[in-house]
């Protein structure tokens, strides 16, 4: 398409034309300079730009990521996400580990092509552009995260525990089962969080996104994956992380005056967070507390894979009456 047929598209599409002339992008190396407005030519292929994906939890108020791009395929008619190189790198701590993290392009286009066609995982393509940047082009995910699902509800802890968490938690199993068929297949997600985890609207698949972080820790190297499942599972157990800062207004005064924790109570990847949620609620299934136990400062032996953390969460399913089934 030349720039008037590029014009005429995106009219038919947005019912807006573009004013004055098109700035093309076949090289995204410096995608600051790729605004709203501006389209990107990959191959035969052409996006129009109309904004940045945000992000925004815990808190923080939404943040552009500018590297992720909001788009229009102009070919195909739909919105896109177009997600351009970009390149970080940080190290974090697992306890008294440190662990080198860093973007991949390359890693995350690998899983995408590994995942194809599987309802837990995002999905989309992948292009380099003129100078062999990876642009992974992703289909969009109408619905919202385990973070603001949990984060939306309204009830008190135990009605909640009793009545919404056994589904969430059948949902749950299902989720973390495709990340075990991720690690059959020698890769990680890398980055798992509560806002990694969304339910799609239409289908009602809950998928996972972002996994372009990977990291460098040989002693267990699916040991931060599953970290973050933990994570997941201690944040939708609990309706929300404890930590001894939030007590005195996640909890009543008469439920804190009962409440006795020691150190071993607390995570060990994140040493604020209370682990031992049957300290705060004693109708937390053992076997629940159990899992989410090995994840704490009393830990002495870390799960060795997923599969091991599985055998016991179907132990939890059972006590809570969940099914537990592959879906």
């Amino acid at each position: 398409m030349d720039e008037s047929q590029i014009k005429e598209r995106v009219e038919e599409l947005t019912d807006r034309a573009p004013r004055g002339k098109l700035r093309f992008f076949s090289d995204t190396s410096r995608y600051m300079d790729i605004g709203a407005g501006d389209v990107i030519r990959l191959a035969d292929r052409h996006y129009f730009v109309y904004g940045e994906e945000t992000e925004g939890r815990f808190g923080i108020d939404e943040q552009p990521k500018f590297w992720v791009k909001r788009a229009w395929d102009l070919e195909e008619g739909e919105r896109k996400i177009l997600k351009l190189a970009f390149f970080e790198t940080f190290t974090m701590d697992v306890g008294d580990v440190p662990v080198e993290c860093f973007r991949s392009p390359r890693k995350e286009a690998r899983i995408l092509e590994k995942t194809r066609g599987d309802p837990s995982f995002m999905q989309g393509i992948t292009r380099e552009d003129e100078v062999g940047n990876v642009v992974r082009i992703l289909d969009r995910i109408r619905g919202t995260s385990i973070y603001k699902r949990i984060q939306n509800v309204t009830s008190d802890h135990e009605t909640f525990f009793r009545e919404t968490f056994p589904p969430l938690f059948d949902s749950l199993l299902t989720a973390f089962r495709a990340i075990r068929r991720l690690h059959e297949s020698g890769e990680i997600h890398g980055d798992i969080r509560n806002d990694h985890l969304w339910l799609e609207r239409e289908t009602g698949h809950w998928r996972w996104i972002d996994f372009d972080y990977t990291y460098e820790w040989t002693e267990n190297p699916f040991g931060v994956d599953l970290y973050g499942l933990g994570n997941i599972l201690l944040f939708t157990a609990g309706m929300g992380f404890y930590s001894l800062e939030n007590l005195a207004y996640r909890l009543t005064e008469e439920h804190i005056e009962r409440l006795t924790l020691a150190e071993d109570d607390f995570s060990l990847f994140f040493a604020h967070r209370i682990m031992n949620l049957r300290r705060l609620f004693p109708y937390v299934p053992s076997s629940l507390n159990r899992v989410l136990m090995r994840f704490s400062r009393k830990v002495e032996v870390l799960y060795a894979d997923l599969a091991e953390m599985m055998e016991e969460l179907d132990e939890a399913a059972e006590e809570l009456g969940v099914d537990g089934g592959d879906a």
